[in-house]
């Protein structure tokens, strides 16, 4: 299984920013297409952002579009999630996951990805 770890989340206030980094645990991310999905308090698990490994396209949730930004720096093992713009509805715990077999092709779906890291908490609040 793959592991990898989240960081960069925090208390904001509306119309900040925040960047997310996601690593991966003794392997390089470099060769996977990475999802970020979230989850807010009482709610389903929601895709976020995706990046593909074979071109770096990238998709993202109409609620974030215009706002979040997914990128890769393949020198530092890592994929980030620029957020800007914050809103209290982004409030959540932000995920990133991969898998062998999970290909970015939109939005990302929870179940295409098997291995996920702990989370980091985002809040957005004055």
């Amino acid at each position: 299984q793959l592991h990898v770890v989240e960081s960069g989340g925090g208390l904001v206030q509306p119309g900040g920013s925040l960047r997310l980094s996601c690593a991966g645990s003794g392997f390089s991310l470099n060769y996977f297409d990475i999802g970020w999905f979230r989850q807010a308090p009482g709610k389903e698990y929601e895709g976020v952002s995706c990046i593909s490994l074979s071109d770096g396209t990238t998709y993202y949730a109409d609620s974030v579009k215009g706002r979040f930004t997914i990128s890769r720096d393949n020198a530092k093992n890592r994929v980030y999630l620029q957020m800007n713009n914050l809103k209290p509805e982004d409030t959540a715990v932000y995920y990133c996951a991969a898998d062998s077999r999970a290909m970015c092709v939109g939005v990302p779906e929870v179940t295409d990805f098997g291995s996920w890291g702990q989370g980091t908490q985002v809040t957005v609040s004055s």
